[in-house]
């Protein structure tokens, strides 16, 4: 199986030698009524277009990768822990059994397993993300740092995700639905209170606002004096690059270039997130 850099090593090492396994029937077959939903599925729901296409392919050509399953003691009965997809696809399909691995997992083990597996296939809203971060946090007693490590996040990416689940329903229900975006929602988190939260989702939502205009706003109903506009659009690359650093660091970034040089500004919410961008920054020296 290929590695997914980038990520937590949990998902490989369990799944770790499964060709060998192949090659020595390490997979067997399991009836799919044998197989009960991993309890600690962070995601709530499954993209039905995608779904279809699978069980097209499934109909047509079986489940190629096996499911990833651990046993309920002794009772052939077998509980999820990778494999979501395939499983209820095969269901559709017709399809009576399904190829499995079994491995031991422990009830956290669970959890991080589907994470991973989740945030592999970009499958999470984010609040799901955050949701299964917070039961690894307060269940398990993990350190942010020690999420990071497991599911391959900054420390940054993981408190900002947390952070969400703080944010009024009201603005939850919006992120839930796709009115808003994750990125709307972390903007709303630099205002204190929901009051202020609530009325600045109204004014994103009337008028259709995108992210950056929602941090202009945001920052203008905190009192902050407002910045000069500038109308220099940048390149395609620059953003693109903005983008990435964004998606490692777990925070805002802006790249602004001149004739000679330029500047790179790193934005953080917190003490937390500021120390933990100082050691992240440092340990890639």
């Amino acid at each position: 199986m290929p590695h997914k850099s980038g990520l937590g090593r949990g998902l490989d090492a369990l799944i770790s030698g499964s060709e060998t396994a192949l090659e020595e029937g390490g997979v067997t077959l399991v009836p799919v009524d044998h197989i009960s939903p991993n309890p600690r599925q962070p995601r709530s729901g499954m993209d039905v277009d995608g779904l279809g296409e699978l069980t097209a392919s499934i109909r047509e050509h079986g489940v190629l990768q096996p499911l990833i399953v651990t046993p309920i003691e002794s009772s052939g009965q077998y509980t999820l822990i990778a494999g979501g997809r395939r499983l209820a696809a095969a269901k559709l399909a017709g399809l009576t059994s399904v190829p499995v691995l079994v491995r031991p997992a422990t009830d956290q083990q669970r959890l991080e397993l589907a994470l991973i597996e989740n945030i592999q296939r970009a499958d999470l809203s984010p609040l799901e993300e955050a949701e299964a971060y917070r039961q690894l946090a307060e269940d398990f007693h993990l350190s942010h740092e020690e999420i990071a490590l497991r599911v391959g996040k900054s420390r940054v990416a993981v408190t900002n995700t947390l952070r969400l689940l703080k944010l009024p329903d009201v603005v939850k229900n919006a992120l839930i639905e796709g009115r808003v975006s994750g990125g709307h929602a972390r903007a709303l988190l630099a205002l204190s209170t929901p009051e202020a939260q609530a009325a600045a989702l109204r004014t994103i939502l009337s008028r259709e606002l995108n992210v950056r205009q929602t941090e202009a706003l945001v920052r203008k109903l905190a009192g902050e004096r407002p910045r000069i506009a500038q109308r220099v659009i940048p390149k395609p690359e620059i953003t693109e690059l903005e983008e990435r650093l964004c998606a490692s660091l777990g925070t805002k970034v802006l790249l602004r270039t001149g004739k000679k040089g330029g500047t790179l500004t790193i934005h953080y919410y917190s003490n937390e997130e500021l120390d933990a961008l100082i050691d992240r920054l440092l340990k890639a020296r």
